[in-house]
């Protein structure tokens, strides 16, 4: 029987993680319009067997400051690698839509090394959804694929000024629900050594800028 030994603080692949602690996003659209921010707290953090395991609260907000949903996910750090639950590439929109559709999920999840150097391929991480409205079936699959440390480089964002890598994925997602809708996107990331989260993110749709976020506070 494997025992979670509880722990305040931890360092795992470079990474602390410390219960209590966490991170602020300003979200965008594609014209830079302040749309809401999404405020992370770590609820908390224990080591099982070889691996620490983190739990962090998600919140949402809208551009007027009130709430509009509430999320759970986990990380799982094993010494090299941190290992983000994909239920986080559901965005919160989706995650409302899908709510009165008893929809149930798998994953492949997001791996992070603790150490990125330009020319990696990362793996590949995806969400498949079941569920149903009425009387019909829904099926949703989103896939984040070809993800390349593309290039190291200096960002400044309201969080501060780092040096960071840039990661390269195409997002494919498909929602079945009686015909199919596809959509394809690409997305950028920017990561720093030590820095649990994505400093930002872009994405863009046939080239166009469609939205981005900001690390705007660790805490």
């Amino acid at each position: 029987m494997m025992l979670s030994l509880r722990a305040y603080a931890q360092e795992c692949a470079g990474f602390t993680f410390k219960e209590g602690g966490g991170f602020e996003m300003n979200n965008y659209d594609g014209k830079g319009k302040a749309i809401g921010k999404l405020v992370y707290k770590i609820a908390k953090v224990a080591k099982e067997g070889g691996s620490t395991v983190v739990t962090i609260d998600m919140e949402s907000f809208n551009s007027k400051g009130k709430s509009e949903l509430k999320n759970t996910y986990q990380m799982k750090c094993d010494g090299n690698v941190l290992i983000l639950d994909a239920a986080s590439l559901i965005n919160q929109e989706q995650m409302k839509s899908f709510q009165s559709m008893e929809m149930k999920f798998t994953y492949d999840n997001i791996e992070i090394p603790g150490k990125l150097n330009v020319g990696d391929k990362l793996k590949d991480a995806s969400v498949r959804g079941e569920g149903k409205s009425g009387p019909m079936g829904v099926t949703f699959n989103m896939l984040i694929k070809n993800r390349t440390v593309t290039s190291q480089e200096k960002l400044t964002i309201p969080a501060g000024s780092y040096d960071v890598y840039k990661v390269n994925s195409d997002l494919n997602m498909e929602m079945v629900m009686g015909f199919p809708v596809k959509m394809e996107m690409q997305s950028i990331s920017y990561r720093a050594p030590g820095v649990i989260w994505d400093l930002k993110t872009e994405t863009y749709r046939k080239g166009k800028l469609m939205g981005y976020s900001e690390l705007a506070k660790i805490y």
